[in-house]
């Protein structure tokens, strides 16, 4: 059985609180956590004017307090500002023009990445915290992001990157008043230890060759030098455009990808059957055994009745080939299931909750959020890696050893 923890807040102290009043109120506005939060902001002010005038020689003093009502995710607050006679006090936990309690904006910016719109942050503000703030605000605190964004986009990266996903999907966004259809490029890269992180994003409305390589140049100039393994999408152009670049990266093909794309020409009601023939490709023991497997389904029924599937296959071959040096457990990673596909699949649900964004920046704001919360969940690196670092090795010799160095 579990053991209690010890309170950080003795019991005595909490019934000394909340002597003589309906512990029921402790949390309605201007309830006890209000003035709890009154007392300990107000106190922590004036520690820091005590600290400003202990380190100022200039003969300085208190003079008085100054009052401002600060917004806080529970409602609003007065607080008690201490002031000194030279006016050179700047407090640090409230600002000297800041308007909204410490972590006020993290709830907005939160409530953005999970989707909610201006003026549904602005309904849900109202009803459950009984808070009036403008959709004006909620735009600016989240328009704040832009200025991270710009940051993290820049950062310097690792020199050596084993693996690296490059993925994309659509999201709909006002132009000119019309909507358009745009794709949001993804990178994510696989470091040597096993860990995930997120190398960029961009959204972009016309895809091709300049496009790709604008993006690898700029990975270049962040200071990646070597990509062991790329994994892409099959979009045209975007070998080429990562070779020319990285000129020894092995290119291979999303084998998710390459599935979705092949049951895109298959009637509902053959769709499982057909999933089922082409998994006998993917599964194969090595890149013979695929194309052997591949040739007997061109020749049988589904290849028949769906010709456009082989033909898929066919022109993605020399990008499939590199899947098969892998050992199954490794290959499992290179599907992306665990990796890029499941982060798509919570990208997808933010846009869907929105439809559509009224500009690039609001999209962007949007989908950096996600991708932020996303990467603090990842903790460790999937059990399969163990023995990919192993084959990577081999694969790759002094290439890998470097990124292990790294």
């Amino acid at each position: 059985m579990a053991r209690r923890k010890t309170p950080r807040i003795p019991d005595a102290l909490l019934d000394q609180l909340l002597a003589g009043a309906d512990p029921k109120t402790a949390f309605d506005s201007d309830g006890l956590l209000d003035d709890l939060k009154k007392a300990l902001a107000e106190r922590a002010l004036n520690a820091e004017m005590d600290h400003h005038l202990a380190d100022d020689e200039a003969g300085n003093s208190r003079n008085g307090y100054g009052r401002k009502t600060v917004t806080t995710e529970t409602g609003r607050i007065e607080l008690d500002i201490p002031r000194d006679r030279q006016a050179t006090f700047d407090p640090q936990l409230i600002a000297k023009y800041q308007r909204r309690f410490p972590g006020f904006d993290e709830k907005i910016v939160s409530m953005y990445a999970r989707g909610m719109s201006a003026r549904e942050i602005v309904g849900h503000l109202r009803d459950l915290y009984g808070i009036d703030v403008s959709p004006d605000l909620v735009s600016a605190v989240t328009d704040a992001v832009l200025e991270e964004i710009a940051a993290w986009q820049a950062r310097p990266l690792e020199p050596v990157y084993p693996l690296v996903f490059f993925d994309a999907l659509r999201v709909k966004v006002r132009d000119e008043g019309i909507v358009r259809n745009k794709a949001v490029h993804i990178a994510l890269g696989v470091r040597a230890d096993g860990a995930k992180e997120i190398l960029g994003l961009w959204l972009e409305q016309n895809e091709g060759a300049k496009f790709w390589l604008r993006v690898m140049n700029e990975l270049k100039n962040r200071g990646v030098e070597d990509v062991l393994l790329a994994v892409v999408d099959g979009l045209k152009g975007f070998p080429d455009a990562i070779r020319a670049v990285f000129p020894e990266a092995v290119v291979q093909t999303c084998i998710v990808h390459l599935l979705r794309h092949s049951l895109d020409f298959v009637s509902y009601k053959d769709r499982k059957p057909v999933a089922a023939a082409l998994k006998g490709i993917y599964r194969a023991v090595d890149a013979a055994a695929g194309e052997a497997v591949l040739n007997a389904f061109e020749e049988g029924i589904w290849g028949r009745r769906y010709p456009a599937i082989g033909q898929s296959w066919r022109r993605a071959w020399s990008e499939v080939v590199p899947f098969y040096a892998f050992h199954f457990d490794v290959r499992r990673i290179l599907y992306t299931t665990n990796a890029i596909e499941a982060l798509n699949a919570k990208l997808r649900r933010a846009v869907r909750a929105r439809g559509h964004f009224p500009t690039d920046d609001a999209a962007m704001k949007l989908l950096f959020l996600v991708l932020n919360r996303s990467e603090k969940e990842w903790k460790m690196a999937p059990r399969e890696w163990v023995m990919a670092k192993a084959q990577f090795a081999v694969l790759f010799g002094e290439r890998f050893t470097k990124a292990m160095a790294a």
